[in-house]
């Protein structure tokens, strides 16, 4: 690269500096920052000087021994100028410009045009000047247009501005190539094109299309089409950052071992938890050896508890499950029992000790519970699904209308559900006994089932039709445990008889 040695010589002394020079010397590169700045109209570019700590000269007399071409310098200058509107500070655009000389290649209308995009998709003011500072290519390189312009035209620009910043942050502008058509395949696929933003503002981009050629995201599409296909990838978008070969495929047949070879079984889990792809085959295999080997299941078992709930891979092998299968096993509860428990209330094994079951396992032997008993895992079953403090409403609920803890007791272990029950519709249906109904609150030990009806789509409606016609007398039983169509039958049946007429009536013969 040529240098140019300028001389500037200083007809009128500028001031203030410590030791004023008469002449200022320094070199020039084509493509150097100093060039635009330090030839031609030097008046006009007085933080050149300022910087420098003297004003600027009223007349300023240049030789040199090569003279920038004009055009170059227009440039140079508009570029600077750019920048500085931008936000970049004089110093930032000067090492900018310094460090980086390809952008003195790229045509000034590129540049701005490149700029003007990267506002139309959401960066401005800091965010687009620490995009240029951090990463200068995104405007030199030919591979930002398309991508831009598939951003601001198709997408409208709401691709969410975090997920562009870590996209240029951590890919080169070459894995650009080609976005659009990854992204088709999708489309192609069944997804819908309003959804892809959303699918976009939930993967890691780079990860899930940048590093992928259309073809990796043909065959992963291609293999997750047998297990729910688009519909999975919508609500888990986040599968797409995964490998196929090394990551899907085996964590997938993991599943499907476990499950028999059963691929419809296999995709209901991967629905219920998505989530469930993010652990490693050791992971899962660590969860399902342990209650193989502690708690006595069979893979077929296991399966089926997953099936249910297949969050049981979330909780944490030490502090939750060892913990909660000993405490069944402490209760008497076989290997078959506790298989029939996880079942019922898999939960169980998700929640906190400290801030939910020591609670709730305190009221249960407040109102007659034993420790280490059948009935008290049981109980802690029943109750798995409801908050401590409206299981601690609930017996206050029964303590209140006269029943004793030895009632509710009696009628937990009979309809183990009524504790879980919400304590206001509670209120209410034994509110309608007694005052309605006008039966006696101790009916309910006889049966607590009666609790677990609905008020009005059942209680009401079957108490208002049968009162007239089969008394005030019939057991709760009788008139709620019947099914509908039986009950339907034997409202039919029962009608008032019809009077036989006094009228004589006789058959004539011919």
């Amino acid at each position: 690269m040529a240098v140019i040695t300028m001389h500037i010589n200083f007809l009128t002394p500028p001031a203030p500096f410590l030791t004023p020079p008469s002449t200022l010397h320094f070199s020039l590169s084509p493509f150097s920052w100093t060039t635009f700045l330090s030839v031609e109209n030097f008046t006009q570019r007085s933080p050149f000087f300022t910087v420098m700590s003297f004003r600027p000269p009223n007349i300023l007399v240049t030789h040199c021994t090569k003279k920038p071409s004009n055009a170059f310098i227009d440039t140079g200058m508009m570029l600077f100028s750019l920048l500085e509107d931008i936000g970049i500070e004089e110093k930032g655009a000067k090492l900018l410009l310094e460090n980086h000389p390809g952008l003195n290649s790229v045509p000034f209308e590129t540049i701005r045009t490149r700029i003007q995009s990267l506002e139309d998709i959401g960066f401005d003011g800091l965010a687009l000047s620490k995009l240029i500072l951090k990463r200068p290519d995104v405007l030199t390189a030919k591979e930002m247009d398309s991508f831009t312009n598939y951003l601001r035209n198709k997408l409208k620009g709401d691709v969410e501005l975090i997920q562009l910043q870590r996209l240029f942050n951590t890919t080169e502008p070459r894995f650009l190539v080609g976005f659009e058509e990854k992204v088709g395949v999708l489309v192609y696929h069944g997804l819908p094109e309003e959804q892809i933003v959303y699918v976009l503002n939930n993967v890691k981009i780079n990860k899930a299309f940048c590093l992928k050629s259309r073809e990796e995201i043909e065959r992963m599409v291609t293999y997750l089409n047998r297990f729910g296909g688009v519909e999975f990838i919508l609500r888990r978008p986040a599968v797409l950052n995964y490998d196929l070969d090394t990551q899907i495929i085996p964590r997938i047949s993991f599943l499907l071992e476990l499950s028999g070879g059963n691929e419809d079984a296999t995709a209901t889990v991967l629905n219920k938890l998505p989530f469930i792809l993010a652990y490693t085959v050791e992971h899962l295999k660590d969860h399902v050896e342990f209650l193989i080997s502690f708690a006595g299941l069979t893979d077929q078992e296991i399966f089926r508890i997953i099936l249910v709930y297949p969050n049981v891979f979330s909780a944490s092998r030490d502090r939750k499950l060892k913990p909660r299968i000993e405490f069944l096993k402490e209760c008497g509860l076989s290997s078959n029992d506790i298989f029939k428990f996880l079942i019922k209330a898999p939960l169980f094994v998700s929640l906190s000790f400290e801030g939910n079951l020591a609670h709730k396992l305190v009221l249960l032997v407040k109102i007659g519970y034993s420790n280490k008993t059948k009935e008290l895992a049981m109980a802690m079953g029943s109750v798995t699904r409801t908050s401590y403090k409206n299981m601690q409403a609930v017996i206050s609920l029964f303590l209140n209308y006269g029943l004793t803890c030895e009632d509710i007791f009696a009628m937990g272990k009979k309809h183990p559900q009524i504790l879980q029950y919400n304590h206001k519709s509670l209120d209410e249906k034994m509110e309608y006994l007694v005052e309605d109904m006008g039966r006696e609150i101790g009916e309910l030990l006889a049966f607590p089932a009666f609790l677990g009806y609905q008020l009005d789509g059942r209680i009401k409606h079957r108490y208002e039709v049968t009162k007239h016609k089969l008394g005030e007398g019939m057991s709760l039983n009788k008139l709620l445990s019947v099914s509908t169509e039986s009950f339907s039958t034997r409202k039919k049946k029962k009608k008032y008889p019809v009077k036989a007429s006094s009228k004589k009536i006789e058959m004539k013969v011919r």
